[in-house]
């Protein structure tokens, strides 16, 4: 038997069913973008971009509203730590996605990084939401903007007649040309390239931005010169208790989504390595300090059970005489709507197009403009959808559904960075057109194994069908080279070597800890169940998650992580604990979405699963390809680039 086995392709029987939802892709290398047919995007962004991109897409209209609703409902003059305990449980994720999007710095996002460590299935359900998440989103922002502009220019009916709403009679549908007109001028914007739309973008963040600091000044010297009555209440800071600031804080937790359109744009970032990490911290703690300070000035202008839940910036100030403020307030809430709606139309495409390069949509989706460099047909298509949904359809009963593919990226990105850890993948895809390189690196080695019993052969074969079905390359340590060969092989004939024991007990915790997260939240968030069994199975679920983060915090990391993807970037801190509390803060904010919520989005995702089904399975990229051990994939491109006698 040689260095390598004889290879077989993914196109195997034993593949084509259940086994292709757990096919995992390579992270892109030098080598697979040099070899790939594909236009590259193009690498024009730096820090100062990708926070734009990252606080403009962050930054909604939520802010201007959701101050006095969440204030008056749960959090009352606590809504600042609602915000800051928000803003922490959103860094937990945001570390999560610094490491990866240095670490595989492609387009796609948390569908890149799910096809990567956890497998095709997985990364096509988190693309497929993602997809709605995004075309919902931005129609929902789009519609948005019109009544804000109306109010600007004097009233409902001072837009335009071609712009304002109006019913359609006989169906009672609402139209909003402006809507759809905001939508295809975002759509052109983007289509001219990356830099230019992000030029764009950061000119109207920063108006909003300027609009959030004559906010915190002007109210910081209106509370100053009053008195701060907000703060002279009987019933102190905390008026619900923990809960309701607690309770604030996962509602306030929404406001900080969008900082992943960040790492949507790996790929035309000039030092992903460097600037990515950079960018998604700063543009979180941006939003974070303007969240914190503005909520500070506004709770404590007003009582919290006065303020206006529609209008609590602008009635605050009008409260102290300064009704020309709404003017300047309602200027910020058009530029964050216009800047989120750009934040929300920019990763969908790229996403379509990182979906499409693996084969599991059509290459129509992959092609990228030579000149503009961007995916210029994702691009139009999307937007002329996201401009008919946003003229058409009354959106606002959909915008739940945009959550859940935000958590569901968070949960699986989280997830991802544990496996990355534990279990890296051991074996890569590669394409079937180098099977000359693989035996030729396999005849290097193929004099040399004869040290290796048949005994150990077939365990070693027995193994590793038993571990994988999907077929691979066996590898061995040549005897000349390591001369723990002979140990090695009585470790085979006894059946698993102590790192496979490693890996298969890090496997498996990790597995129960993600277990018993779902079966805590559930418990704890279930209103129907007996007292006795609910607290029964948040028993089992705490022990489950306890001992899942014990075993992984007690057994070594794998040594892969080191050479992993692109090498000296971010590293996560406090693994495992971080990755599991930003997995468990996430699949219980999904558990509450609500009952029709997921109704909705189950219906999309069994779409999407039949989409998968009967083309993304028959069509994917690593239907026809070569798995080797991911130790000696240099060596076998290396034999390729080597000049033949």
């Amino acid at each position: 038997m040689g260095f390598l086995s004889d290879a077989q392709n993914d196109s195997g029987n034993g593949n084509y069913g259940f086994m292709s939802l757990v096919r995992r892709k390579q992270v892109d290398s030098d080598r697979a973008k040099t070899s790939s047919s594909h236009h590259h995007l193009a690498k024009a962004l730096t820090v100062p971009h990708l926070i734009a991109i990252g606080v403009g897409s962050t930054i909604g209209a939520g802010v201007y509203i959701l101050v006095g609703t969440v204030a008056r409902e749960h959090s009352g003059p606590a809504l600042t730590f609602s915000f800051l305990i928000a803003g922490i449980a959103a860094a937990l994720s945001a570390f999560c996605y610094a490491e990866l999007s240095s670490r595989c710095p492609s387009a796609g996002s948390a569908y890149h990084y799910s096809y990567i460590c956890v497998g095709e299935g997985v990364a096509w359900l988190i693309g497929w939401a993602l997809i709605l998440e995004y075309t919902i989103g931005g129609s929902a922002v789009a519609r948005g903007i019109s009544p804000n502009l109306a109010m600007l220019f004097g009233g409902a009916d001072s837009l335009p007649v071609f712009l304002a709403r109006y019913t359609i009679p006989g169906i009672d549908v609402v139209v909003d040309p402006c809507a759809a007109v905001l939508v295809l001028v975002v759509t052109g914007l983007l289509s001219l390239g990356i830099k230019e739309s992000t030029f764009v973008q950061g000119i109207v963040t920063a108006a909003n931005i300027c609009a959030l600091i004559f906010v915190i000044v002007a109210g910081g010297y209106l509370g100053f010169k009053t008195g701060w009555p907000g703060y002279q209440l009987q019933s102190g800071y905390f008026p619900f208790g923990a809960d309701g600031m607690l309770a604030g804080a996962s509602t306030v937790f929404f406001s900080y989504i969008g900082f992943d359109s960040v790492a949507s744009t790996a790929e035309e970032v000039k030092n992903p390595q460097r600037d990515l990490p950079v960018g998604i911290g700063l543009a979180l703690s941006i939003c974070c300090a303007l969240y914190m300070l503005v909520s500070a000035v506004i709770v404590g202008l007003v009582p919290y059970f006065a303020m206006d839940a529609d209008t609590p910036i602008s009635s605050a100030f009008a409260s102290q005489g300064c009704q020309w403020a709404a003017y300047i307030v309602t200027i910020g809430a058009c530029t964050a709507l216009c800047s989120t709606l750009m934040g929300s139309m920019l990763p969908q495409p790229r996403i379509l197009m990182a979906m499409a390069r693996d084969g599991l949509l059509p290459s129509f989706f992959s092609e990228v403009n030579k000149k503009t460099q961007v995916p210029l047909k994702s691009t139009i298509v999307t937007g002329c959808l996201a401009a008919l949904l946003a003229f058409f359809m009354d959106v606002e009963a959909l915008s739940g559904m945009v959550s859940v593919g935000t958590l569901l990226a968070f949960t699986m990105v989280a997830i991802s960075v544990l496996i990355l850890r534990y279990v890296p993948p051991d074996v890569v895809p590669i394409p079937s057109s180098l099977q000359e390189a693989i035996d030729s690196v396999s005849s290097k080695y193929r004099t040399t194994t004869s040290l290796i019993d048949s005994d150990a052969d077939d365990v070693d074969a027995k193994a590793i069908t038993s571990q994988n079905p999907v077929p691979v390359l066996v590898s061995k340590q040549s005897p000349l080279e390591d001369p723990l060969l002979a140990k090695e092989a009585v470790q085979l004939n006894s059946g698993f070597t102590s790192e496979e024991n490693r890996r298969t007990i890090a496997g498996w915790t990790i597995t129960c800890t993600c277990i018993g997260v779902l079966i805590l939240t559930s418990a704890a968030s279930s209103r129907t169940l007996f007292s006795t069994y609910r607290y029964s199975l948040c028993g089992v679920g705490g022990v489950l998650l306890l001992s899942g983060l014990i075993v992984l915090t007690w057994i070594d990391q794998d040594d892969a992580r080191h050479s992993f993807g692109h090498t000296g970037g971010f590293i996560c801190p406090f693994v495992p604990l971080l990755p599991i509390a930003s997995i468990l803060i996430n699949v219980y904010l999904l558990i509450n979405l609500g009952g029709d919520t997921w109704m909705r989005v189950s219906v999309w995702l069994a779409i999407g699963a039949l989409v998968y089904a009967f083309y993304g399975r028959n069509h994917s990229s690593l239907q026809n390809v070569i798995y080797v051990p991911a130790a000696h994939v240099d060596e076998i491109y290396d034999s390729v680039s080597e000049p033949q006698p």
